[in-house]
């Protein structure tokens, strides 16, 4: 299927920070969309460096990273404006994290290879493919009841990570990935480091930032509502470490490829709902 930009109309302006009944999961889903902000504009960057690169004979992955950049762009301009609606009720500080990951990443421009930034980023994207088929398959029980506003933008968003997911990783084995060497050290221990390192980085700040925000939610609760949270937040980690982690730990062996992963029942068929008609974006329904 080919790779298109799509430009989705969803409302935030009645978005809770409580969005999803178990408010620890909401909560986490509100951290991590401080991330796409910074990391998605300096991920267009990468890819405009690494364009100049490939060797002549891509001009199928020249066409593909056209459209990732164009959907990443429209990205992490839906997540700004929802991070605002969040940020607004109760979390001034979200901002500061964002500034500093924007500054991790500008430095990591300056003062590391094209290979680290690409292998990071593959690392990053690697996280989305198995979060697109998380929010297809496996979130049922989390987003019943929740805002479908908030629910539409993050199902819209994991299902275009999912559509692009090789893309960073094509583009890296292209460049780095040649000859048996190559193959080997680049294509998987280098990739492997970065996506460790990815992985640590953005885990950092994202527990930095739910740590804050359930901070906040605390000072503002009484008894029951603490007894509440902590339910909340015990059931989401056993999620994670029923579902999440045995998804992730997929991406680290030898023969990973994200363009062989099964695709998500109705994830395109989803995705069509915000496909231009007549020139305009369809509503966002979750």
């Amino acid at each position: 299927m080919t790779m298109i930009v799509r430009y989705p109309r969803i409302d935030y302006s009645r978005i809770r920070a409580h969005w999803a009944p178990n408010i620890a999961f909401a909560q986490h889903q509100n951290a991590t969309s401080i991330i796409p902000a910074p990391v998605e504009p300096w991920l267009i960057k990468v890819l405009q460096l690494a364009k100049d690169k490939l060797p002549a004979t891509r001009a199928d992955l020249r066409a593909d990273m056209a459209a990732f950049i164009g959907q990443e762009s429209q990205h992490f301009r839906q997540h700004r404006l929802f991070n605002k609606v969040i940020a607004a009720q109760g979390y001034p500080k979200l901002a500061e994290f964002e500034k500093r990951l924007a500054d991790d990443l500008e430095g990591f421009l300056r003062t590391r290879s094209l290979k680290f930034n690409l292998a990071y980023a593959d690392g990053f994207e690697s996280l989305g493919a198995v979060q697109g088929g998380m929010w297809f398959e496996r979130m049922d029980d989390l987003v019943a009841g929740a805002d479908p506003n908030a629910v539409a933008l993050w199902k819209w968003h994991m299902a275009e990570e999912f559509e692009h997911r090789e893309v960073c990783f094509q583009i890296y084995h292209a460049l780095y990935s040649r000859g048996l060497w190559g193959r080997i050290w680049n294509g998987y221990f280098y990739r492997i480091y970065g996506c460790i390192y990815a992985m640590a980085h953005l885990q950092g700040y994202m527990g930095r930032m739910f740590a804050y925000m359930i901070e906040q939610d605390r000072q503002a609760m009484d008894e029951a509502g603490t007894a509440r949270l902590d339910r909340d937040i015990k059931a989401l980690k056993k999620f994670q470490m029923r579902v999440f982690f045995p998804q992730l730990m997929k991406n680290f062996l030898p023969w990973y490829n994200p363009g062989r992963k099964r695709i998500p029942r109705d994830l395109f068929d989803y995705l069509r709902r915000f496909e231009k008609s007549e020139g305009k974006a369809p509503a966002a329904t979750a």
